[in-house]
């Protein structure tokens, strides 16, 4: 992931790769009540402006209902043309007809802010339609710095976790020099740790977990990119406690067990070195590469 895009980037990773985290936030946003286990389907998420430009949006559908969620960093006061004009081209490209008419029907839409208070909650712009209608087009905004980690925990936020960081990005210099401040920062990162033990890791989430890990602490090494002391006390929380787990461990030596078995039966029955090869490889799913590593190991 490129730095100068890395909040897209995480961004859009957890869009397709755990878009099951989305879920919550849309419960808070729209007042949606959908359980976490909800089936998702992701849309074509790249259109092309008049300009010519390819743009990507996260489009997603739950039941018959269209979402679009944009990430923003900073404030733009142009962002609501963008959206009224994404929003076009989703509900353009899931138009309908019924009884011979045709129904476009715009998809529930955000923007996530993640820099800023500002209070204004939502973004509006007025369409005129020639016979002189005059339709408010508006979406919410969700501004990711007003959420404190209580409210995360509780509402069950972890798609915004990625972002806690950058509400520090402001105070590297007294996270450096004052080790007090620090550690309150990584207290807080010992909870997000463990709320994700607790949410993934019991879950039996194992790669959800570790890729939020990841997630995190990409973030924080980009916003902390000249600061070795604050980056390596979040690393050591982060990065230190992607342990073995007990169920690999028994995997693995299950697996061991059952290598060294098929090795034995091979020296027992004189079997060629291609056949056992082959014998590992499909049944215990090993590359080449792999099978002939075991092979000279046992």
């Amino acid at each position: 992931m490129a730095n100068n895009t890395i909040f897209d980037d995480v961004f859009r990773t957890m869009i397709e790769k755990m878009p099951e985290l989305t879920i919550p936030l849309i419960n808070e946003v729209f007042g949606t009540d959908y359980p976490a286990d909800i089936p998702i389907i992701q849309l074509r998420n790249e259109h092309q402006t008049k300009n010519g430009e390819r743009i990507k949006d996260s489009s997603l559908q739950i039941g018959n209902k269209l979402y679009h969620i944009e990430c923003q960093s900073t404030e733009d006061p142009d962002m609501v043309i963008r959206m009224v004009e994404y929003d076009f081209m989703v509900a353009l490209e899931n138009i309908q007809k019924k009884d011979g008419e045709y129904y476009m029907e715009f998809p529930a839409s955000c923007v996530l802010y993640l820099r800023g208070k500002n209070e204004a909650k939502t973004l509006k712009l007025n369409l005129l339609i020639a016979d002189g209608t005059r339709v408010v087009y508006q979406v919410p905004v969700v501004r990711a710095e007003t959420f404190t980690l209580d409210d995360i925990f509780q509402k069950k936020l972890i798609f915004l976790l990625p972002y806690y960081i950058i509400r520090y990005e402001k105070s590297k210099d007294s996270l450096e020099e004052n080790n007090e401040v620090l550690q309150g920062m990584l207290e807080e990162y010992k909870e997000i740790e463990s709320y994700l033990e607790q949410e993934l890791l019991d879950q039996g989430k194992e790669k959800a977990y570790r890729d939020l890990i990841e997630l995190i602490s990409r973030i924080a090494d980009y916003i902390f990119a000249d600061r070795e002391k604050i980056k390596e006390g979040i690393g050591d929380i982060m990065g230190g406690n992607v342990l073995e787990l007990e169920s690999d461990r028994l995997i693995k030596e299950g697996m061991e067990r059952g290598l060294c078995a098929v090795i034995e039966t091979y020296r027992e029955n004189h079997f060629s070195e291609e056949k056992l090869k082959k014998q590992l490889m499909e049944k215990f799913e090993l590359t080449e590469t792999e099978a002939l590593k075991y092979m000279k190991k046992y």
